[in-house]
């Protein structure tokens, strides 16, 4: 079990405190992702959260252990090593993580399948400033929707390079996650999923031609019949012009057409 070649220790106090107190957490249970030196974890804990950490990192365990046995044998902080997007959770009301560039996709989503109240969640600035990106905007994409679709996010703050160590090569941003439920129900999620991915895949494309290229996976009697029923404006569109709405409206339109 390898750890993350992208791990980067935030050091800065100042940050740690801002983070630590986005949201209550006394007396509440904190999934920590990433503990890494244990900065965070000391910060949540004396603000009387009970944390559940997740580290990959098998060489940074024994350290995490001595500093923080008092925790451990209380039962206020337990620590399970494994990586976050595969292995078995524990019960969690809050999620409080530094997550690792590479993978940052894969536990978010993964955590909005699970559920939580709230997430303060640390990103790569590029993919952070995409989960808050509006429609019409050249940073809205696939994540966006996807994203906000499931949830509100605000940021809470921007990180510099030096505000870790090692430091990373490009700005960090925190944001805190609400899950809501979707603005418009969802007949199907997976459908859904599938047109919001496509449509981006051929973001250059009107959503025309971009339904049309869909025909490989639901047939073509299926897109045809969507295309010929949809407004004229809309289909001359380009997918980053569409609000989280239209996408939930468009994909409950085509799956109800799929046999």
């Amino acid at each position: 079990m390898k750890a993350p070649k992208d791990q980067h220790f935030l050091v800065d106090a100042q940050a740690v405190a801002l983070i630590a107190d986005t949201v209550p957490v006394s007396g509440r249970k904190v999934l920590e992702i990433g503990p890494g030196g244990g900065v965070l974890t000391a910060a949540l804990l004396g603000r009387g959260a009970v944390v559940r950490a997740v580290e990959l990192d098998g060489t940074l365990l024994p350290n995490l252990q001595r500093r923080f046995s008092d925790q451990i044998a209380s039962g206020q902080l337990e620590i399970i090593r494994g990586d976050a997007s595969k292995v078995p959770l524990p019960e969690f009301e809050l999620v409080v993580a530094n997550l690792p560039y590479s993978i940052s996709s894969k536990i978010t989503f993964r955590l909005l399948e699970i559920g939580f109240e709230s997430a303060v969640l640390m990103y790569q600035l590029e993919f952070g400033k995409r989960m808050i990106a509006p429609p019409g905007s050249g940073e809205y994409g696939r994540l966006s929707v996807m994203a906000q679709t499931y949830a509100d996010v605000e940021m809470v703050l921007e990180l510099p390079p030096e505000a870790f160590s090692p430091p990373p090569e490009v700005w960090s941003i925190v944001v805190k996650i609400t899950p809501h439920e979707p603005p418009v129900p969802i007949r199907d999620r997976s459908v859904h999923a599938v047109l919001v991915r496509e449509l981006f895949s051929h973001r250059r494309k009107t959503i025309r031609n971009g339904l049309r290229s869909m025909r490989s996976i639901y047939g073509e009697s299926v897109m045809t019949n969507l295309v010929e029923n949809l407004p004229a404006e809309m289909l001359e569109m380009r997918p980053e012009m569409l609000s989280v709405p239209d996408f939930i409206n468009l994909a409950n339109r085509l799956s109800v057409l799929i046999p």
